[in-house]
């Protein structure tokens, strides 16, 4: 019997525009905070913060480099960047007694928002680091499309399903 134990990311690496690397870095994946306002009223026994179908405040995404390079140089433009995260996840099957690993990959389109040349201090890290607008981002899970959100194009998709497609079809897109 199978028994799935997810544990950790092993590894990842960052690209830009599909071939560059990065360099090395940490961040963190965007988190999606719906929009909400305030339901209340009759009928309703209190408030509700009701999400927005498929509309998400703005969204951050941050990298933090160990050292400034040519390509973090080239994030202090306000241009459009394409980042890719790839990452090795392992997971335990507890019932077989083995190791898998699972391809993890981040696909975000992003605009710069802030860029720092970092910190300098005798043998230490610089901790450069930039923040960005995430304008889409899709999330797969070994190898399988789970989540796209792209707000220009009334994208909000889980394992295939655009739950903005009513939305459009109402705004006549």
């Amino acid at each position: 019997m199978s028994n799935i134990i997810p544990e950790k990311s092993i590894n990842f690496k960052v690209y830009l525009n599909g071939t560059d690397l990065l360099g090395v870095a940490e961040g963190t994946i965007p988190v999606l905070e719906a929009m909400t306002s305030e339901v209340k009223g009759a009928g309703i026994a209190g408030v509700v913060e009701s999400p927005v179908l498929g509309h998400f405040n703005s969204t951050n995404f941050s990298l933090t480099w160990r050292t400034v390079t040519d390509d973090t140089l080239k994030l202090f433009d306000h241009v459009t960047n394409d980042i890719e995260l790839f990452s090795a996840l392992q997971q335990y099957d507890a019932g077989l007694g083995v190791y898998k690993v699972v391809p993890l990959q981040v696909s975000i389109r992003a605009i710069t928002k802030t860029s720092t040349s970092g910190n300098l201090a005798v043998g230490d890290l610089m901790d450069t680091q930039t923040e960005f607008e995430v304008v889409r981002m899709k999330i797969y899970l070994d190898n399988k499309e789970r989540i796209v959100m792209d707000k220009y194009n009334y994208i909000f998709s889980i394992d295939g399903v655009n739950r903005l497609a009513e939305v459009k079809a109402a705004l006549g897109m």
